[in-house]
């Protein structure tokens, strides 16, 4: 078993490129995770899937077209998936472990080598790991220090937002992450109440990350590198 330690609320908002910032470079690519810490972003978000060969691949749509055949990155090795989409271990050798690191969790197998291939380098304490069912990421808990987000909308939260919040505080899993556009102060009070983070997604215009470093919340991903770090400086 892992010790682990509650999240605390941060004084400023973690600024996570989407897939390493997509508008300014193609996405989840090397080049792109690379300009979007040049630019300053202080994290870089991508998605997983594993290959056949279990190594933790980063693109968002995990299939391969191959002969004109759709095949899913679980049923090709890495080999065979080509060098364009790169790895894990590939991201951290050209970027190094400077930056948090969120992960989205496209395939629930490939989170345990994601969080072996962070610890490997010394960076499982700034991996968060996100997935739709927080329950795949209760059943984590005990075996890494990596941030647990429970990615998903209200409408999907049929116990209301006070009951999942307590419901993650108890399997520890860290935080929650929904799109920007439900995001309120309220609700980021009533998540912080229960020392959960709060995320949000789809950030891509100035004011909007502007809005949402005044309610307080703790990480934000978006498209453009320069408007999230313009928005949280405005604040």
């Amino acid at each position: 078993m892992v010790e682990h330690e509650p999240p605390a609320q941060r004084p400023t908002p973690v600024l996570f490129a989407h897939r390493g910032g997509r508008a300014h470079a193609p996405q989840n690519t090397l080049k792109a995770f690379a300009l979007a810490l040049q630019m300053g972003a202080t994290g870089l978000e991508t998605d997983v899937w594993l290959s056949a060969d279990g190594r933790p691949m980063l693109d968002h749509d995990g299939v391969v077209w191959k002969r004109a055949r759709r095949r899913a990155y679980a049923s090709v090795s890495r080999d065979r998936i080509g060098p364009a989409v790169p790895t894990l271990a590939d991201l951290y050798r050209e970027c190094g472990t400077d930056f948090e690191l969120s992960v989205d969790v496209k395939d629930a197998a490939a989170a345990e080598p994601v969080v072996e291939e962070a610890r490997r380098v010394g960076a499982e304490h700034r991996l968060w790991l996100c997935h739709p069912d927080w329950n795949v990421l209760a059943s984590l808990r005990e075996r890494t220090t990596a941030r647990l987000v429970d990615s998903t909308r209200i409408r999907r939260i049929k116990e209301g937002p006070e009951r999942r919040a307590a419901a993650l505080a108890a399997a520890g899993v860290d935080g929650v992450n929904l799109p920007q556009k439900e995001w309120t102060g309220g609700l980021a009070a009533l998540f912080h109440r229960f020392e959960r983070l709060c995320v949000a997604w789809d950030v891509q215009y100035e004011r909007i990350a502007a809005a949402l470093t005044r309610m307080g919340i703790d990480a934000m991903h978006g498209d453009h590198v320069e408007r999230l770090i313009a928005g949280t400086a405005a604040a």
